[in-house]
């Protein structure tokens, strides 16, 4: 099983925590069904926390016009909204929610050049609040893409999630599925493309970041 590099530093001081604590309690306990259920416990809980940062590898052949899922979840939202802070006009969204046992890893839904990233300190909300999207901890991306234009996508803290990994810095050009960050522990992305976008997800669908391919949007007139 691959692992996101976010997880690295988080697993290791696990491991030598959950090592420390069944060590004190074996050289501090003679009940030996004590000592077995902490090591089932401890046992149980590092696996959750290795399993938690999996990154599994997604192969998919997209359209040059379509657009893939950036994270693993469920299709929450769907409709047209107006977007403020980068377009300033109507754009069609799609929202993804993650539960805690979700692949986390966000990856890019297009490929093109980073035109705008930006973070956001806010609330917690819980992620399927209508306002998380606007209130909450949050950074925006945009990517240009050759093709279709910029697609917008915002990564979203919820109620549990307490940081948000961006790797997106203005200028990079990145290609479509690559890493694109992290966000721990529960959480939400929204997807902002333009009006007229062919979906193919339906509300309630699931889907697998880097695989899934959710819409097909219009191409740029030449």
């Amino acid at each position: 099983m691959n692992l996101h590099k976010e997880g690295y530093r988080i697993i290791a001081w696990s491991f030598l925590l959950i090592m420390a604590l069944n060590i004190l309690l074996y050289r501090h306990t003679d009940i030996l069904w004590l000592k077995y259920f902490f090591s089932a416990i401890s046992l149980i809980a590092f696996m959750l926390i290795v399993y938690f940062f999996r990154f599994p590898a997604r192969y998919v052949k997209a359209k040059s016009n379509e657009v893939i899922a950036p994270v693993d979840g469920k299709v929450v939202v769907i409709e047209e909204v107006f977007e403020p802070e980068f377009f300033k006009e109507k754009r069609l969204q799609i929202s993804i929610f993650m539960s805690p046992l979700n692949v986390h890893a966000t990856r890019y839904p297009v490929g093109g050049k980073v035109v705008y990233s930006k973070y956001y300190k806010g609330k917690h909300l819980v992620a399927w609040h209508p306002k998380s999207s606007e209130l909450n901890e949050r950074t925006t991306i945009v990517v240009d893409n050759p093709v279709i234009g910029p697609v917008l996508f915002r990564q979203i803290a919820g109620a549990v999630a307490r940081r948000i990994e961006n790797y997106s810095k203005v200028g990079d050009i990145v290609e479509q599925t690559a890493d694109a960050g992290f966000i721990k522990f529960g959480s939400r992305v929204d997807v902002f493309l333009p009006l007229g976008t062919d979906v193919y997800a339906v509300i309630g669908d699931k889907t697998r970041g880097g695989e899934t391919i959710i819409a097909g949007c219009p191409e740029l007139k030449k």
